[in-house]
């Protein structure tokens, strides 16, 4: 297996740390050595890595899934969360097995050895883009849930506020400053990803708790007969409608984007050969999730699904006790982004050092740059999330792109450029196939979001 190689070993440490400048080192030590004060870490288990992967899946991409089976029918829509399930593990693969040679042992270190220094760096530069986007949107989200939002004119209020109120302690920016240095800054300051295993596993508890809820709503719902019968296919009314669908690509992409943690997460297992059945049972776990969530959210609002599955979690259920399922999905999810946000953010911060610092020693072993790329990151994204709500725009164009290419376009580059002639036939098939994909379904996606804006733009107004 690609990180077998990564296990630590008594002879080895010398020659390791001789190579902590090496541009294809990792950007963080496999393992901590001497004087670091944590020798008594013996490695992840089993568990605690699924669980730290399964969160790096499963975030905000989990409610644009019903809309996106809305868009495409029940069949396919269902078909394309399992097939981007496999081609995701496909691409996983190929990114371990291709490391395997020079012993990589981070996703830039890989990039770094098959296209050098720029390879390295714009992989560094796709992650940074994903993951700050990403972490924005999570935080303008639970502001959005917990304090409420005013869209158009017409304002939706957040859990505390129907709870209590308008108060001064309730509006965005104090409700975003106290999760922040509460919940997000003290989960930041780990400097092993397993330290996150239980609130990974929390998270992945309260995501199932979400799902647990919309099922029992909609089989409710069923034996009151309020549901319709979902549509199994696409509408396809003419090109523009055609062009449409290839817009659900990018959304089920994104929703699988783990690929910059699992060299972190492989490097810190107690058995390094244990990573491919850990992506396996993650991915496997995340797609029963996905699935389940698309259909019995898709059931429960039909063609009423908009983009993101928990606004309609805003209005009257029309069940007993509706507005205590409410509040229950938007707290469960809120609190699930508030976990997911530590196991994004470490990547995130481990190559912004590696971009920043690419021939210092080990983050890990230098207290005063750990804590000041936190702190920087951290701030970056509280500011960006008060005062820039408007991101969803900018995450559609940029974010989107960006986690297509660390998904899918970088692995298949790795493998079409073959650099130790390692690549089978199908693994060059594969790439092809994963390149043309991407590039066809970003280029369309781009298209018509940026024909629709111009659409709304341009339209008569009275």
């Amino acid at each position: 297996m690609t990180i077998d190689n990564l296990a630590p070993r008594e002879e080895k440490r010398s020659g390791r740390k001789k190579s902590v400048v090496d541009e294809k080192s990792p950007l963080l030590p496999c393992r901590q050595d001497e004087g670091t004060g944590i020798n008594e870490f013996s490695g992840a288990s089993f568990s605690g890595a699924v669980f730290n992967l399964s969160t790096t899946i499963i975030g905000a991409g989990i409610m644009a899934l019903p809309a996106m089976v809305k868009e495409l029918g029940l069949f396919v829509g269902i078909t394309m969360i399992i097939f981007m399930a496999f081609l995701t593990e496909t691409s996983v693969e190929l990114l371990l097995r291709f490391s395997r040679p020079r012993k990589s042992a981070s996703y830039g270190g890989l990039m770094g050895d098959a296209f050098g220094r720029y390879g390295k760096i714009i992989l560094q530069i796709c992650v940074l883009v994903n993951n700050i986007g990403v972490l924005t949107v999570y935080m303008i989200i639970i502001g959005d849930v917990l304090s409420g939002t005013t869209a158009d004119g017409v304002h939706h209020a957040g859990v505390l506020e129907g709870w209590w109120g308008r108060h001064w302690w309730n509006e965005r920016f104090f409700i975003l400053l106290v999760t922040t240095l509460g919940i997000f800054s003290p989960l930041a300051c780990f400097k092993r990803i397993d330290s996150l295993s239980f609130t990974s596993a929390l998270s992945v508890a309260l995501a199932v708790i979400f799902l647990i809820i919309t099922i029992g709503i909609s089989v409710y719902k069923l034996i009151d007969g309020s549901i319709q019968m979902p549509r199994l296919f696409p509408e396809i009314i003419d090109v523009s409608s055609f062009l449409k669908l290839f817009t659900a690509v990018p959304v089920v992409v994104t929703a699988y984007v783990c690929h910059y943690n699992v060299h972190n997460i492989s490097n810190e297992l107690e058995d390094p050969s244990q990573i491919k059945p850990v992506v396996r049972t993650s991915i496997g776990l995340c797609c029963s999730v996905y699935v389940m969530t698309s259909i019995f959210g898709y059931l429960l609002f039909g063609e009423g699904t908009l983009s993101d599955v928990l606004a309609n979690f805003d209005a009257d259920l029309n069940i007993p006790f509706g507005s205590v399922f409410n509040d229950a999905v938007r707290v469960s999810y809120a609190a699930h982004l508030m976990l997911v946000f530590p196991i994004v953010f470490y990547p995130l911060r481990v190559n912004l050092d590696g971009l920043l610092f690419p021939s210092a020693r080990p983050l890990v072993r230098d207290n005063l740059r750990f804590s000041l790329i936190t702190v920087s990151l951290v701030t970056l994204i509280f500011l960006a999330a008060n005062f820039i709500p408007s991101i969803w725009d900018v995450f559609q164009f940029t974010g989107a792109t960006a986690a297509v290419c660390i998904g899918f376009i970088f692995p298949a580059s790795v493998a079409l450029r073959d650099s130790h002639c390692i690549a089978t036939k199908r693994d060059k098939v594969l790439g092809i196939f994963m390149i043309v994909l991407a590039v066809f379904s970003n280029i369309i996606a781009i298209y018509s979001d940026a024909y629709a804006l111009f659409k709304k733009d341009s339209s008569p107004r009275d």
